[in-house]
């Protein structure tokens, strides 16, 4: 194989590429509004040319958040360690949206952080992890000291 055909082939492979993305936005209050702001949000991902996982619009499909919230929260979490990134939408921040965070935070994912409208916050409004600390995830090599 020559030089630029490597070089091409690399070039599909990158245009090919979709980042994981968790979807975190409010569930709980307005379930019908949460919802579709959650599919809207997911478009968006999509848009965006990245993969969207937003459980909130797949397990309620099947599973009673009263009764089966714990092994929902599990799997959530499961979910989560396989995303590149975390995506927090709106000004509201729910229970449950913060241990998303907080767990994002323990595996030092990069959190990026939204409007209602999807808009990214501006920078004093962000909330990175430490790309200095974190190993290295979805193809992307962080610095480390």
């Amino acid at each position: 194989m020559t030089r630029i055909e490597k070089e091409e082939k690399a070039a599909r492979k990158a245009a090919n590429f979709r980042p994981i993305v968790y979807i975190c936005s409010p569930y709980a209050g307005n379930i019908e509004q949460n919802t579709e702001n959650a599919k809207k949000y997911s478009r968006f991902a999509v848009d965006n040319h990245c993969l969207p996982i937003t459980p909130h619009i797949y397990f309620t499909q099947f599973m009673n958040d009263e009764d089966e919230r714990a092994e929902a929260v599990l799997m959530n979490n499961i979910l989560l360690s396989h995303c590149c990134e975390l995506w927090v939408f709106g000004d509201v921040i729910s229970k449950g949206m913060s241990e998303e965070i907080k767990q994002a935070k323990r595996k030092y994912m990069k959190i990026r952080y939204f409007t209602e409208e999807m808009e990214e916050k501006n920078e004093d409004q962000r909330n990175y992890c430490r790309a200095d600390v974190a190993p290295q995830r979805c193809g992307v090599a962080y610095r480390t000291r």
